[in-house]
């Protein structure tokens, strides 16, 4: 029997997630993973390497707390948001029994870790604007253990509507788990759901330091929820989730300081993606930009696979979204420098025989 026989069915057959750098490129121009564009730089303060470090660091914990306007009870922190993902349908969903259910398009990790695990997936597309069909959700409700929500949407950028996700709340009560997945929060703070767990004790929020905290490469994520929820993802998490350097720079991260920083991080960037999309929305090639509350923008772009290539070739790496569900001719576009965002629309302007009227 071959190793690839002595594998499991489902990973035999499983898609892996295509990270940003998995997919590769030269390029110079990073545009494809949502990161912060500039390294910030950090000093570490812990030297006890020589012992394993805590679960659940508690200045980190403390400091999350406060600044999410939690308890700290309410507050787990792990190797990113994505751990947290695949902890929650750990402890919730019973292999080949319970289900998943998520409404594309949306981001691509609801649907890996479900699958790894043996856990049975439930699509429900989004309708116009990419908003919840709650009616399309309620009909596929039986035997779905966790429903996921991106808000804002990754990767169209958009919020979710919250009377819609109020509604959705009210439907799964005492039925299944709501996550929330807040991974691009910090651009539009006042969007956060956080404050609705008091009231809905099944609504999970998923955050991370990866995008406005501008430490991607540090693999630092939450998961907030009510009490009994993080006791029971204690359950299931790694007994060392953070490694001591990790635990280390997420809670200077976390300081008053960090805070403030990363704020001014967000503000830069809001401002580099009004130029963006304003400057895109000149260009003849580009069909549509659509609204964004992130670090990118979604545009809708003629012949954009051709286009991506160019631009590859370019040394200018962007995010190819023509296979998702009603995202054809679109490409994703992290916002980066004031310099970066001037390359892309140099670049897109210098299409040659390219028209707003071809056709992808």
């Amino acid at each position: 029997m071959s190793i690839e026989e002595l594998a499991r069915d489902n990973v035999r057959t499983l898609t892996p997630y295509q990270s940003a750098r998995r997919l590769g490129g030269n390029g110079d121009v990073w545009l494809n993973a949502n990161e912060y564009p500039v390294a910030v730089p950090f000093e570490l303060t812990a030297q006890a390497l020589n012992r394993y470090p805590e679960c659940q660091p508690q200045a980190v914990i403390t400091r999350y707390a406060d600044y999410a306007g939690v308890t700290p009870d309410q507050v787990l922190v792990s190797r990113g948001a994505d751990e947290g993902i695949e902890l929650i349908m750990r402890a919730f969903c019973e292999p080949g029994v319970d289900a998943i259910l998520y409404c594309p398009p949306t981001y691509g990790m609801y649907s890996v870790s479900a699958e790894t695990l043996g856990i049975s997936c439930r699509t429900v597309p989004t309708l116009d604007g990419w908003q919840l069909d709650l009616d399309g959700i309620a009909a596929q409700l039986d035997g779905v253990k966790v429903v996921f929500v991106c808000s804002p949407n990754n990767p169209t950028g958009q919020l979710i509507n919250p009377a819609d996700i109020r509604d959705l709340l009210e439907m799964t009560r005492g039925k299944a788990i709501v996550v929330a997945d807040e991974a691009y929060i910090e651009f539009c703070p006042d969007a956060s759901l956080a404050s609705w767990i008091a009231d809905f004790p099944h609504l999970v929020v998923l955050r991370t330091l990866s995008k406005a905290f501008a430490l991607a490469g540090l693999r630092c994520g939450f998961t907030l929820g009510s009490p009994e929820v993080i006791a029971l993802l204690m359950k299931v998490i790694a007994p060392y989730p953070l490694s001591t350097p990790v635990a280390d720079i997420a809670a200077q991260a976390l300081t008053a300081q960090g805070i403030a920083a990363m704020r001014e991080r967000v503000a830069t960037i809001l401002e580099n993606r009004l130029f963006l999309m304003d400057a895109l929305r000149t260009l003849p090639c580009v069909e549509a930009v659509f609204p964004s509350e992130t670090n990118y923008v979604l545009a809708r772009i003629t012949a954009s696979s051709a286009v991506f290539k160019s631009l590859w070739d370019r040394g200018i790496i962007l995010r190819d979204q023509n296979k998702q569900p009603s995202l054809s001719g679109c490409l994703r576009i992290t916002v980066g420098t004031r310099d970066e965002c001037q390359r892309v629309i140099d670049a897109l302007n210098d299409q040659p025989g390219l028209t707003a009227t071809e056709t992808q």
